[in-house]
């Protein structure tokens, strides 16, 4: 598209470009894919007469949910080869998206795993109707289902997610202070302050993509934890520096080692302790922690 092109088509998908992307990213935990689907949803969205929609903010929503979906079904193949665990694609974000907290949980490193075991209907119904609040008729338009069944699939959705979810929603305060006490143990080399700060229950799930090296599966355990992150992720490869950030609107840091960009560890924070550490190491999901993405609920 070209910036110049000043049409109403093009007007009107822009003014709701990034919530159109938040709702795909949500659905998919992939940027690259989130703006696959975009074009799409774009080109879609040209061949439509505007003067037949009346809610365009609600087509356009429409169009990508349904785009979402056919890409999260073709998307499964594709998670099944992929080597080891695999995480959501981390995003640099904006210090609003932080300050909104309903936004900042919801893409959450560890709610979107959560998210991952919803089936792609599933998980549409819930982004739609718990994230961006869209009426149960809508979500039903999008889906190709019922309100009926649309409400039904919801709830249980949502039962899914709230047993599964983090057990509480810390403030970025906390996370922050958590965050501060992890680097300082980590770039320090201290065992005990690692420990200290992680709960006995820890879990760390690590993402090379095949690429990079990562535990192939999650590691359960401080001690365990503190032994792989001090060793098997590779402490000797090099000058290591781990430096705060805020990913997908929570504190991280971004890992460097020998001044090139080694990977991003999110954390999850409970009762002031750390219960999980996302480390995202493969490269193809990188290219988005240095410069903002803009997220929205509007």
């Amino acid at each position: 598209m070209s910036d110049e092109t000043t049409d109403p088509a093009t007007e009107i998908f822009v003014t709701h470009r990034n919530l159109l992307f938040t709702v795909a990213y949500e659905m998919l935990g992939s940027a690259a894919d989130a703006e696959d689907v975009l074009q799409e949803t774009w080109l879609r969205w040209v061949k439509v007469d505007l003067e037949q929609v009346r809610e365009k903010r609600a087509y356009l929503v429409r169009i990508t949910t349904r785009q979402s979906l056919n890409r999260l079904r073709t998307m499964k193949r594709r998670r099944e080869a992929y080597v080891g665990p695999w995480l959501p694609e981390p995003l640099l974000t904006a210090p609003d998206v932080a300050e909104n907290v309903e936004l900042a949980e919801s893409v959450s490193m560890a709610v979107m795993l959560v998210l991952e075991t919803l089936s792609p209907t599933q998980r549409a119904v819930f982004v739609l109707r718990e994230v961006f609040d869209v009426s149960y008729d809508e979500i039903a338009a999008a889906v190709d289902k019922t309100p009926s069944a649309v409400r039904q699939i919801a709830h249980r959705a949502r039962q899914h997610v709230e047993d599964r979810r983090p057990r509480e929603v810390v403030s970025e305060r906390e996370t922050r202070e958590a965050l501060e006490s992890f680097q300082h143990a980590l770039e320090s080399g201290d065992l005990q302050g690692l420990l200290d700060v992680l709960a006995p229950e820890v879990v760390l799930v690590g993402d090379g993509g095949g690429v990079k090296q990562a535990a192939l599966r999650p590691i359960t355990g401080a001690e365990r934890v503190v032994r792989t992150i001090t060793g098997g992720l590779g402490r000797d490869e090099g000058t290591f520096t781990a430096r705060p950030t805020v990913i997908n609107g929570n504190p991280a840091l971004l890992v460097r080692r020998d001044n090139e960009i080694d990977g991003v560890m999110a954390i999850r924070v409970e009762d002031t302790r750390v219960t999980g550490i996302y480390y995202v190491r493969n490269p193809e999901k990188l290219s988005r922690i240095e410069s903002e993405t803009r997220l929205t609920l509007d």
